[in-house]
């Protein structure tokens, strides 16, 4: 085993765990905005539960797959820079997965601040909102892994 795919195989680990906490926490959220919704809500007991579970989710799973995707992905490109150069880093599809990369880190930002706004008991979002949103994350997947694994170009 190299060093090469050792970084690659942790980065794809650690992005499989990111997103399926990307794609889970909205749902939570949705559940959530449903029962301010709801003429009589869960009892106050269930709605605690669901907010332990959105906390320990963002705690347990998508903080720490965030960190381990991006140190695993830095690594990769350490790893190209020596062997490709650094003009690889110009390229159409490379521009594509980090522009990827920085749009969900802005999503999972986002769903941290909404956490504190729901916990607060000022979000405004709907679980229509969560449902309609909750496949960003994996649209933007399909762009990173395609410019990835095709290494697109306009040439």
């Amino acid at each position: 085993m190299n060093a090469y795919d050792l970084a690659r195989g942790l980065h794809i680990l650690a992005v499989i765990a990111w997103m399926a906490g990307l794609l889970f926490l909205p749902r939570l959220y949705a559940y959530d905005a449903e029962q301010a919704e709801k003429a009589e809500p869960l009892k106050s007991d269930m709605r605690d539960l669901l907010r332990a579970w959105q906390g320990r989710l963002l705690k347990i799973i998508l903080n720490p797959a965030m960190i381990a995707a991006w140190a695993a992905g830095l690594w990769l490109i350490h790893l190209d820079v020596q062997t490709r150069g650094a003009a690889f880093l110009l390229e159409p599809w490379i521009l594509a997965k980090l522009a990827g990369v920085v749009a969900l880190s802005g999503w999972h930002g986002f769903l941290v601040a909404e956490r504190r706004r729901i916990l607060a008991g000022t979000s405004r979002r709907t679980s229509k909102f969560w449902r309609m949103t909750n496949e960003v994350p994996f649209v933007l997947a399909v762009v990173m892994v395609l410019s990835v694994t095709t290494e697109w170009t306009f040439g």
